[in-house]
């Protein structure tokens, strides 16, 4: 009897692991409150101050992502709409406030030809071959 495999979808992860450096005296505060029972651990705390942030800052946010003209969340490049893009004779400007994700379909050459450039404020997922074949045009 031979083996079946199926190759699971991979899930896109909904965060992105960062490593920060805090001072002692601040760790302590952080730790204090954690203890008190004011945050569940560090990183809520720090979720939290990261949203109180971003709440302060929402309206410059706003006009940014309009002056800009970045498309907000996640947005997924497929081979299918980039081939689209190829025969019509058009270029790609991605330009993403959150996650950009160019499709495993995707190779290199089409990724060149059509993919003029890349501003993603947050993170890009695209395999190493993709990173190469447009290093000159991430900014």
């Amino acid at each position: 009897m031979a083996a079946e495999l199926h190759r699971l979808r991979e899930r896109t992860s909904e965060s992105e692991k960062i490593t920060i450096n805090v001072g002692y005296v601040d760790l302590g505060h952080i730790d204090l409150l954690v203890h008190e029972g004011f945050y569940s651990n560090r990183s809520d705390f720090i979720r939290t101050a990261i949203r109180n942030q971003l709440s302060v800052h929402a309206d410059a946010v706003k006009q940014s992502i309009v002056r800009h003209t970045l498309e907000l969340g996640l947005r997924r490049y497929s081979r299918d709409e980039l081939e689209a893009l190829k025969a019509a004779g058009r270029k790609l400007r991605i330009q993403v406030l959150g996650l950009a994700i160019i499709g495993d379909d995707v190779t290199p050459e089409l990724a060149r030809e059509v993919i003029e450039s890349i501003t993603v404020l947050g993170a890009l997922q695209a395999s190493k071959e993709i990173r190469a074949a447009l290093a000159d045009r991430i900014g």
